[in-house]
């Protein structure tokens, strides 16, 4: 099998073909500006875009266009985007000082209140884009406001995931209402900024040697974060933390007979390594640590790769070349099974779990689109789920921001 497709076809597209020497030159490249020890130069902008986090004023605009023309996935995605309770004009707020989520929020003190008014903040920013209806921003505004008078801390076991979770969509929310609408007043703009830098980066920026997942989403909002309050040492930290867990987070071959670990993680003997990937032993292109604990924890991981190297382009890194191996492997391969190619035997004793969830727009438009890369199976998932709405967690109206979307 070709490694220049995501698992289904034999033979090498001849625009990915054509993409081998750039992308060899950029490998060169990042091998010459590595840093002492083999770590990389610095990566933060000395200017950071806005708004910049997951979406550009570019794509901003491009999606505005398209709903506005009526052109089709855009407008049916919006659609659905405003039929959702998160684009209410008549939500309130529920902040809370103290959100307490043990182990899959049980318990539930806040945490669903807080995920689902960071969503609604970033769905009312999309709304007021695209319509220009100041109530859309005064919303989203009344729900940041609310959350950055009160809260103070999360706990219990699932306060990293829960901070991550929440922190990656609140970023993205203050960057379109911040850059674009002129009625958000400087004092609260700054109390919200506080509010990420004392709540919620504290919680996230260090990551986490649970599944990948957790880093993952983890390093998502402290990037995101880093944007908004231009941090440019909080920008880097986040890089580092990405560029350590993808490669232990997605398998290739080229890793030898074992997949790599996490910088940090202590996984040093193969027992420990195949008890972390779930008992699996006989790794392929694509493989996540996750897949076979289910794949919609593993939707998680690779969404938030997705999202963190979306961020990196619009601030002019671009982290999607490093990374794009991977990421087009692990989209193909679990494209595949979602769409009902019997599962081997070798792989997770021959049953997957549960299903990936609306979080493939975002790669498969940089990979397919931008870079040239042919992925039928994650091109055929994609199209057949359009529009893709929300998880309710921190993945939302992707169909929306980012289907056919070059900008």
């Amino acid at each position: 099998m070709s490694i220049w497709r995501d698992g289904s076809d034999p033979k090498r597209s001849r625009r990915s073909a054509l993409l081998a020497v750039p992308l060899l030159a950029a490998s060169l490249l990042a091998a010459l500006v590595a840093g002492p020890g083999g770590g990389r130069a610095e990566a933060a902008p000395t200017t950071f875009v806005h708004p910049g986090v997951l979406v550009s004023r570019g794509q901003l605009d491009f999606t505005r266009e398209q709903v506005n023309a009526g052109a089709q996935p855009w407008k049916g995605a919006y659609d659905r985007m405003m039929a959702s309770k998160y684009a209410s004009l008549s939500r309130v707020p529920k902040p809370r000082s103290v959100v307490e989520c043990g182990s899959y929020s049980n318990p539930n003190n806040g945490c669903t209140d807080e995920r689902e008014d960071a969503i609604a903040a970033y769905t009312l920013s999309l709304a007021w884009y695209v319509t220009r209806d100041s109530r859309y921003a005064q919303k989203a505004i009344e729900l940041m406001d609310a959350w950055s008078g009160v809260i103070t801390d999360h706990t219990n076991s699932n306060a990293p995931l829960q901070t991550g979770w929440a922190g990656s969509s609140w970023p993205r929310a203050a960057e379109i209402i911040r850059y674009t609408y002129t009625g958000w007043p400087q004092a609260r703009v700054d109390r919200f900024k506080t509010m990420l830098r004392t709540v919620y980066l504290p919680e996230v920026a260090n990551g986490s040697h649970s599944n990948g997942n957790w880093e993952l989403s983890m390093t998502e909002a402290a990037l995101g974060i880093a944007v908004f309050l231009e941090d440019r040492a909080a920008y880097d930290k986040a890089v580092a933390k990405f560029r350590g867990r993808v490669p232990a987070y997605i398998y290739l071959a080229s890793d030898g007979a074992l997949p790599k670990a996490a910088p940090g993680s202590g996984l040093d003997s193969r027992d420990e390594i195949v008890r972390y990937w779930q008992g699996q032993t006989t790794f392929v292109d694509g493989l996540t640590q996750e897949t076979c604990r289910d794949l919609t924890h593993t939707g998680y991981g690779l969404s938030a790769i997705s999202h963190i190297a979306e961020t990196s382009r619009i601030q002019g890194q671009d982290l999607y070349p490093e990374v794009a191996d991977r990421l087009r492997h692990a989209l193909g391969l679990h494209a595949k099974y979602e769409l009902g190619a019997p599962v081997p035997s070798q792989l997770c004793g021959g049953t997957l779990k549960d299903h990936l969830g609306p979080v493939t727009e975002v790669g498969f438009n940089a990979l397919h689109h931008r870079m040239g890369y042919g992925m039928t199976n994650t091109q055929s998932l994609t199209e057949s789920r359009r529009p893709a709405g929300t998880d309710n967690l921190f993945v939302a109206w992707e169909t929306l921001t980012h289907a056919g979307n070059s900008r």
